[in-house]
């Protein structure tokens, strides 16, 4: 049986790491760590799970966000926002799926992965 695909955009290598070793049992993971060619990835794919940092170079998570939630391919895609940045995780809440702030528990990313599953 094939995996659903899970997208990591976070550009902290460590962290994409984390979240790719967590996920691996659960998801077919692709990792990415620029805005832009997490766009570029999206125009070709259709992920089941995005978990997305909101600060990357490139293009933005916010950025991404919106991309995601203006596709209609992307309409069952769910996503879970990682950030250090409170502020800017309130204003995106309503746009995302999941709110996490950092640092993120691999426990408490693969537990809520698999509820979204």
């Amino acid at each position: 049986m094939n995996k659903p695909l899970a997208l990591i955009v976070e550009d902290d290598p460590q962290l994409s790491r984390i979240f790719t070793i967590t996920l691996s049992e659960l998801f077919e993971v692709e990792a990415i760590t620029d805005g832009a060619q997490a766009l570029a990835r999206l125009a070709e794919i259709v992920p089941q799970l995005i978990i997305l940092d909101l600060n990357l170079p490139g293009a933005s998570g916010a950025q991404i966000l919106h991309a995601v939630r203006a596709d209609p391919r992307h309409a069952a895609t769910r996503v879970i926002l990682a950030t250090a940045n409170a502020r800017h995780a309130a204003e995106l809440q309503d746009k995302a799926d999941i709110v996490l702030l950092k640092p993120v528990s691999p426990a408490q990313l693969r537990d809520l992965a698999e509820r979204l599953k």
